[in-house]
């Protein structure tokens, strides 16, 4: 009996130092659990932190992009590498968990994004310089294209007072009628049509220094009221700017800038009709240049 009590109280012994045993042991692994649900919790925390800081990260750099437009077309290569680094992060965040790659990389890529913006920035600088440099030379050119413009019209202009200076003018265009008496050794003037026997056309060539010298033919139209120019011949004709016209009398002078009188006679021919009344224009020529005007009225 006494051995049978020995064994039950060790036996009792053992089941007790064993169901001690069994609650430590769930003890220590209801610790190890909580430590272990509580790295789980500080690790998502981090995780979220790390996200966070990921999407903030490219929201800003593609805000930068946006507010820089074209101007950060030039720097592809440096944003390529910024995504591809931003793609790589978000498969590690989901999935592993290593706090200290993921940070390291993290913090490498906003380095490589901090110098993103300070590339960006320089170049926007360099651009606005440039810009206004080339404002600044736009304006310059501008500037000087209007003096250009503005010397060449005055050129332009002195070059056509010139022109306009340098033709010769006929001055104090006058004519008068005249009756052909004595076999038309006397004549008379006169303002009738019928008794009109020869026209005298005189007037002044002006004094032009500015009018290169030598031989120079003068025409002279007279021209009747229905407009048509009396004429000696049908071959008395002249150019005048690309046309051909009649003209009544022709006189050739040398003209060494110094002015000249003249009086040409236009006389009718015993065949010619009768002047015909009403008002005459008489018109001067030389170089291709109408010079002078007069008028006179048969009745």
């Amino acid at each position: 009996m006494e051995e049978y009590s020995s064994a039950s109280r060790k036996y009792k012994i053992f089941l007790s130092v064993l169901a001690i045993l069994i609650l430590v042991l769930i003890f220590w692994l209801f610790i190890q659990r909580s430590q272990l649900m509580k790295l789980v919790r500080d690790k998502e925390v981090e995780r979220t932190e790390l996200q966070h800081e990921l999407d903030s990260l490219m929201t800003e750099h593609n805000n930068i992009k946006v507010s820089y437009g074209a101007l950060s077309d030039s720097l592809k290569a440096k944003d390529s590498i910024i995504q591809n680094n931003a793609i790589e992060i978000r498969k590690l965040l989901d999935t592993e968990w290593e706090y200290n790659k993921i940070r390291k990389k993290l913090e490498r890529l906003q380095k490589v994004a901090q110098g993103y913006v300070h590339q960006m920035d320089s170049l926007y600088t360099v651009n606005r310089e440039l810009s206004a440099e080339n404002d600044r030379i736009r304006q310059e050119v501008r500037t000087e294209q209007n003096r250009n413009q503005t010397l060449m019209k005055d050129k332009e202009e002195l070059k056509e007072k010139i022109n306009q200076a340098a033709y010769i003018k006929a001055y104090d265009v006058t004519a008068k009628a005249y009756k052909l008496r004595s076999g038309g050794n006397k004549e008379q003037i006169t303002d009738k049509a019928s008794r009109t026997d020869r026209i005298r056309v005189c007037f002044t060539i002006g004094e032009n220094p500015l009018v290169s010298p030598g031989n120079k033919t003068v025409y002279i139209r007279i021209q009747r009221p229905d407009n048509v120019v009396v004429i000696k011949s049908k071959y008395d004709t002249f150019v005048f700017n690309g046309q051909t016209l009649p003209f009544s009398l022709r006189e050739d002078i040398a003209y060494q800038g110094k002015a000249i009188n003249l009086c040409l006679d236009w006389t009718k021919k015993d065949t010619d009709k009768p002047a015909m009344k009403g008002k005459y224009l008489v018109s001067v020529f030389t170089d291709n240049t109408a010079i002078g005007e007069g008028a006179f009225e048969l009745k």
